[in-house]
């Protein structure tokens, strides 16, 4: 994993890391309980809440298991969301993709924007072979996000996370690096 944390630009974004002066941004989204529910997680109460989520973010980078970008407009330079990876496994050359983003901003392109952009990221600087995305099976727009990417459904998990007081069912979708089709793919710097 690279020392120095990569910024990535885009059309109409910048994804950067995540400070705790975003913590204000992150908890308009972080609080929605609407949005986090598919996360996973319990809605944030507090700013201070979220700063667990940032901490989170900085070990997963600092222990080379994933890394987690702040999705930005270039015109704001506020957080809207985030996007990355998680579960890393090097030797195996696969990650896990995560993602979520203010519902202010939905329909607008932007979690696809920043999806890709990412999805470009890990097979070129992580030589990732295969991302997967877990996606509970209520979550229509994710699995519609992800199948526009070429994401490929391969199954149900049966009770496979234990999250929020319940067992959840997640649909595996995986990406293989050569079905992702993307004339811009060997241009990228």
């Amino acid at each position: 994993m690279e020392k120095v944390f990569p910024l990535i630009e885009t059309r109409r974004l910048i994804l950067r890391e995540v400070t705790i002066e975003d913590a204000g941004d992150m908890f308009k989204y972080l609080s929605d309980i609407d949005l986090v529910k598919s996360m996973g997680l319990d809605p944030c109460q507090t700013v201070n809440d979220v700063w667990d989520e940032i901490k989170w973010y900085e070990s997963i980078f600092q222990e080379g298991t994933g890394i987690r970008w702040g999705i930005t407009l270039k015109d704001s330079g506020k957080v809207l969301g985030s996007c990355g990876f998680l579960n890393m496994v090097t030797k195996h050359h696969r990650a896990e993709i995560g993602y979520e983003l203010s519902k202010d901003h939905w329909g607008k392109g932007i979690a696809s924007e920043a999806l890709e952009a990412v999805i470009k990221y890990g097979y070129r600087h992580f030589h990732l072979e295969r991302i997967e995305a877990l996606i509970e099976p209520d979550n229509l727009p994710s699995q519609k996000l992800v199948e526009k990417q070429g994401f490929k459904r391969e199954g149900l998990l049966r009770h496979y996370e234990y999250t929020c007081g319940k067992f959840d069912d997640l649909y595996m979708y995986s990406l293989i690096k050569e079905d992702f089709n993307d004339i811009s793919f060997n241009s990228l710097s």
